[in-house]
């Protein structure tokens, strides 16, 4: 990572940065000070979780910790702009004590040595840790880089298919809906076809949708061929799954299954939330954003008054039965923040001891404060989303079974190239063709033939 010099990014961000690792001034005779790093700030980004820790992680903790004063270091910030800011602080051996990363970030900062495996810094008590019995090894994937736990996860998401009930009865479709293979969604998308549906099935594709295509289509449905894009230190190239997940595509648009236009506007990812919710769309591959967030009833930004009853949702299933990543019968992809223990902590087992509470169970019902949420400890998820069946299928059924982005600086590129890839399908190129030139690509970004799997 090329950073600019410390001064003139702090000058930019105006922040007051507590940069000696918890031990800045104690107040109210405190012995020890510990600080906590997010990129929230209250007013402002991810107001929330910014007045959850002052409100109640600080004083709870306090609380059970006498001697210790805990701190809180907003920002409310751009992503990067937060990101090169702690890395400056972990890379000059300052900054707080535990740190908000976003999950992409992991590999990155562990490969530049500046976050080390949890229990490198908080000891021998964060194996024993009651949370992790909590948190379902998919899950904790998140925070983990080379088999190693760097962080614990804070909230997750998961991709699933979405399909409009109303247009599977007009095409004859069962209800609920829940395919086994990759040509069962094919014959359904050709039934809707059939039925007069406009866009049978929206996967997205192209450069247009950005992070969003690789995200909710090419990465689920790679895992759903048995692979990953990035494993045992090599990048998936033009392998056997790679080609069959650029097939996939082709046949979405050889057979006028998926509107190519779609993929190719600016704003064609709106779009495609607003043509579902007006019936438009078959089934739609997304995450739960779209079901909390896109078309809930009251506040949706493509609101759908018969969302409940309207909207169906099923498991991306492997290629073939079996045949996904870990042997599963249904994969998924998933995103999120950790947080992270400073190694320069003068006071790292306290820290661990402050992480611990924010991520217990207590703390993480109180941060959804009401809020039906996906958390990344099962039981909470067992309690606050008993009103809401569809997050609940989510906690329940992908979760366990998703899997995570890699934490590395180039990914971002690689992403790219396989927005890259699917665009060229979208305009006609063949699977192989656009697999023979993702091949090329990526190879030139990751430094040759020798990191890449193909």
């Amino acid at each position: 990572m090329r950073l600019p010099s410390r001064p003139a990014v702090i000058a930019a961000l105006a922040i007051v940065a507590l940069s000696s690792c918890g031990t800045g001034a104690p107040a109210g005779g405190a012995d020890v000070t510990l600080v906590i790093a997010a990129n929230s700030i209250s007013g402002g980004k991810n107001a929330e979780s910014a007045d959850w820790i002052k409100r109640w992680v600080i004083p709870g903790f306090e609380r059970t910790h006498h001697d210790v004063k805990v701190l809180f270091q907003p920002s409310g910030v751009d992503d990067e702009q937060y990101k090169t800011m702690i890395a400056l602080d972990l890379k000059s051996k300052a900054g707080a004590d535990i740190i908000d990363l976003d999950g992409i970030w992991v590999g990155e900062f562990a490969q530049a040595g500046y976050i080390k495996p949890l229990v490198e810094v908080g000891g021998p008590a964060v194996d024993s840790w009651e949370g992790w019995s909590q948190i379902p090894q998919a899950v904790q994937g998140l925070g983990v880089f080379d088999g190693k736990k760097y962080g614990l996860p804070q909230g997750t998401d998961g991709r699933v298919l979405f399909y409009n009930k109303t247009l599977f009865k007009k095409a004859g479709l069962p209800d609920p809906w829940q395919p086994t293979n990759w040509e069962e969604i094919l014959t359904a998308g050709a039934r809707l076809k059939a039925a007069g549906v406009p866009n049978p099935i929206q996967i997205n594709a192209g450069t247009a949708m950005g992070e969003a295509t690789t995200m909710q289509g090419v990465l689920p449905l790679l895992a759903a061929a048995g692979s990953e894009i990035y494993a045992d230190g090599k990048w998936t190239g033009a392998t056997r799954a790679m080609k069959d997940v650029l097939g996939f595509y082709q046949r979405l648009y050889t057979s006028g299954l998926s509107d190519p236009k779609l993929q190719q506007e600016a704003k064609g990812r709106d779009k495609s939330f607003a043509q579902f919710a007006a019936g438009k769309i078959g089934i739609l591959a997304e995450s739960d954003y779209f079901w909390r967030s896109v078309i809930e009833p009251k506040t949706g930004v493509a609101p759908m008054a018969d969302r409940d009853s309207a909207v169906g949702y099923a498991e991306i299933p492997a290629e073939n039965p079996g045949g996904a990543i870990r042997g599963q019968d249904f994969a998924s992809m998933s995103g999120g923040a950790v947080r992270v223990l400073n190694p320069f902590s003068k006071n790292p087992r306290l820290a661990w001891e402050l992480l611990a509470f924010m991520h217990s169970a207590a703390a993480t019902k109180s941060q959804l404060a009401g809020q039906a949420r996906i958390s990344s400890r099962g039981d909470v998820n067992s309690e606050v989303l008993t009103a809401d069946p569809m997050l609940k299928y989510i906690a329940d059924k992908v979760l366990p079974i998703t899997a995570y982005r890699p934490g590395l600086a180039v990914y971002p590129q690689v992403s790219v190239a396989l927005q890259e890839a699917t665009a060229a399908i979208v305009s006609g190129k063949s699977a192989d063709e656009a697999a023979t030139t993702y091949q090329t690509e990526l190879e030139g970004l990751v430094g040759g033939a020798d990191h890449v799997t193909g």
